[in-house]
């Protein structure tokens, strides 16, 4: 189901596809765009969300924390993911198709051990924003 035309539902929609992709952790999401650029009337999707993580318990795991970026390039939408704490860590870019990426010169490289999570949130959030 797309995200409603709403902040509120669209932090909470990111929040609820994190949970489901990264058992048993518990998310919260904080928009970090520079303005508000969320509108299903025209389309204008430019993004940048920070996903904080925490236990059950509620204590933050920050090596756990993700910044996503939701964009629109041409007609279609593209998601990139990447770890905040760990800046040299790959870069997940998903379009069509995911590609994975060196965070140091963005050049393509294998599928890191241990993406699928990563892999999965990327195609749950393009089917939250999928427009037609």
């Amino acid at each position: 189901m797309p995200i409603k035309n709403s902040n509120q539902d669209l932090l909470s929609e990111v929040a609820k596809a994190c949970e489901a992709c990264f058992k048993p952790w518990r998310y919260s999401v904080i928009d970090n765009s520079i303005e508000d650029n969320f509108s299903n009337e025209d389309e204008t999707i430019d993004l940048t969300l920070i996903v904080e993580c925490r236990s059950k318990e509620g204590k933050r795991f920050p090596a756990n924390d993700l910044e996503i970026e939701i964009y629109r390039s041409g007609i279609d939408l593209s998601i990139t993911l990447s770890w905040l704490s760990f800046p040299n860590k790959p870069i997940l870019w998903h379009g069509k198709h995911s590609v994975w990426m060196d965070s140091t010169n963005g050049s393509r490289i294998k599928t890191p051990n241990g993406s699928s999570s990563l892999e999965a949130l990327a195609r749950k959030l393009r089917m939250s924003f999928f427009l037609d």
